[in-house]
């Protein structure tokens, strides 16, 4: 995971309930505007945001790694000024969009302007309101529980926890059932939060905020959608196959009077609160077949790796693709452990906090296979965050939203039984016959996902551009879900149910999208570094470990940033400028033929 840092961008995402204050309208100003004037607001505005976006990094890393009242209260002052003045450069921004410059510099301004998520209007006693609605939905999330008839409350971390290895249906109804309780009084907060948002999108210059967001992504906002499809009937087949046998085998679990075979599958029963990813359930669709997995773990332990040690290995990972190694300031102030005596953010996540040079990583590592392949993936964040660092601050971030996210998962896919083998941690390379149940594993938290992350945000584009009213947004919940990932709602909803609310990103406003790119991208990133590497044999068995070639061809677009459209970084390193799914086929070759002999005579499809 990246952290939701002090660059620029990353401050716009969270900065949109800010009021700006007053401002001068587009209209008396535009006719004195120049291009000049241009060049000088952008570079002024950099300058402000670089001596603001420090303290206020130092300040967010030590609220996650000491979490207390005072570093709360620093860190919460150090982002309400930060996020305010970069609002008011977004407003400012907008007063150039008549102005003829050259591309470069609408594509600073437009990024300035793209970066709010929920704008808001000039009015400050609107703006006032947003801000408070969006305070109010997040604790509403944050505070969430669900109490039982007995009066045992659990929270959502407990409820996720059980429902991972829980295979009572009656169980699992009920905590899906209680915790969506949370999100209804959510839904009239949600309709006027979209409502003041779109005004103040108008002001910057968009239709509604479902235009600003989509209008993100180098391309025109209602052609983005139609990528989105293009990308996802690319992937379809296969997720049908694994939907198929994944259906057929918890209707063997739970009887087909719980799991109908010509519907499709109900939400709860499928080890995750949202049923976003299947993975917790593979115990019920692994194949049946005895077969020969590294332990990791085990492995760890037998050859005394310990936390740094861990993260010294993924390290040598990428200096074997020629990367500099991390700075030494790196291993003096990353979290690596849970420091005794104090509370800290255990969530993994890589940290740059002065776009420079201070790279850290906060972990509270476990000495686990899992662990060993998240600390690959946050190591890749941070090699792409030093990779753009010399590039103007507006351009330091990823090409799109879903690069970063794509980088780190692309690395963890080299995290193989070859690489393994190279770096002594096993001893032989399982045959070929194992990969069926490895790639099972990986079909069920990877492949499960992609509809998901796909329809969370086409969901909101037709809320927030109004093409659903409030008493339907329920109804175009499931709608969406039925269509895209073959999942039904257990029991009836109500029109209020607001079941959206219960997912994170929606009442906490964080852009759904990026994880559907990165879920795509990541086997393209894959797929082109292996052919880069030479590695002839298959893709799901292809390490880049070692690779000179696929480090330099993987440096030259980390350092591009985001100073060019994400469709000449993506054609940099695959050589197309197009986003191409059919890696997945690929990579998940094995794993389709052995679906198709599971599902010849089952009825598939919903």
């Amino acid at each position: 995971m990246l952290n939701h840092k002090r660059t620029l961008i990353a401050a716009l995402v969270s900065l949109s309930l800010i009021g700006c204050g007053e401002s001068t309208t587009q209209t008396e100003t535009q006719a004195a505007l120049t291009a000049k004037d241009a060049k000088q607001f952008l570079q002024q505005a950099q300058d402000d945001i670089a001596k603001m976006q420090v303290p206020a990094a130092h300040a967010e890393w030590s609220y996650a790694t000491n979490i207390n009242f005072d570093t709360a209260a620093v860190s919460a002052y150090f982002n309400e000024v930060l996020s305010t003045k970069v609002a008011k450069l977004a407003k400012e921004a907008a007063k150039f969009n008549d102005v003829d410059v050259d591309s470069d510099t609408r594509r600073q301004l437009d990024l300035l302007k793209n970066g709010l998520t929920m704008p808001p209007p000039a009015d400050a006693a609107k703006a006032e309101r947003l801000a408070k609605i969006g305070s109010d939905l997040s604790a509403m999330y944050g505070s969430g529980e669900y109490c039982s008839e007995d009066g045992t409350c659990k929270s959502l971390v407990e409820m996720s926890s059980e429902m991972a290895t829980l295979r009572d249906a009656d169980k699992l109804l009920e905590y899906w059932a209680g915790w969506r309780e949370i999100s209804k009084p959510m839904a009239p907060l949600y309709a006027e939060q979209v409502e003041l948002a779109n005004e103040g999108a108008a002001e910057l210059g968009f239709e509604n905020v479902s235009a600003l967001w989509r209008g993100k992504y180098d391309m025109p906002a209602d052609e983005f959608p139609k990528e989105l499809d293009r990308l996802w009937t690319q992937v379809e087949p296969f997720y049908e196959s694994l939907h198929c046998h994944v259906r057929a085998k918890l209707g063997e679990h739970y009887g087909e009077n719980v799991v109908p075979q010509d519907k499709p599958i109900p939400a709860h029963l499928l080890g995750n609160m949202w049923a976003q990813s299947w993975g917790n359930i593979y115990d019920i669709v692994k194949p049946q077949q005895e077969m020969q997995v590294p332990d990791v773990t085990a492995a760890l332990a037998e050859q005394g790796y310990d936390e740094i040690a861990m993260v010294k290995q993924a390290e040598s990972f990428f200096s074997s693709l020629g990367f500099e190694e991390l700075p030494d300031t790196f291993w003096e102030r990353s979290m690596f452990q849970k420091p005794e005596g104090r509370d800290v953010q255990c969530h993994a996540s890589a940290w740059d906090l002065d776009d420079k040079d201070d790279l850290r990583i906060k972990m509270c590592i476990q000495k686990t296979g899992e662990e060993f392949n998240v600390i690959h993936h946050e190591l890749g964040h941070n090699y792409y965050q030093r990779a753009y660092k010399d590039q103007p601050l507006l351009y330091r971030g990823s090409a799109n939203d879903g690069f970063h996210e794509a980088i780190g998962d692309t690395i963890a896919l080299s995290i193989t039984p070859k690489y393994l083998k190279q770096i002594d941690l096993i001893d032989e390379i399982p045959d070929a016959s194992n990969d069926i149940g490895m790639l099972m594993q990986v079909a069920l938290d990877k492949i499960a996902f992609i509809p998901f992350g796909l329809m969370v945000d086409q969901w909101r584009w037709k809320v927030m551009s109004g093409e659903v009213t409030p008493d339907q947004y329920n109804d175009l919940w499931w709608e969406l879900r039925e269509k895209y990932q073959g999942v039904m709602a257990p029991v009836e909803r109500s029109a209020n149910a607001f079941d959206p609310g219960a997912k994170y990103h929606v009442p906490a406003n964080v852009p759904y999208t990026r994880y559907f790119l990165a879920h795509i991208l990541q086997f393209q990133f894959h797929k082109a570094l292996c052919d880069i590497a030479g590695d002839e044999g298959p893709l799901n068995r292809c390490s880049i470990y070692g690779s000179k070639e696929a480090g330099k061809a993987l440096n030259e677009m980390l350092e591009m940033g985001m100073s060019q459209p994400w469709q000449n970084a993506l054609e940099t390193l695959t050589g197309s400028p197009q986003m191409d799914a059919s890696t997945i086929a690929d990579y998940f070759a094995p794993l389709k033929t052995w679906l198709d002999k599971q599902n010849a005579t089952r009825q598939c499809g919903w």
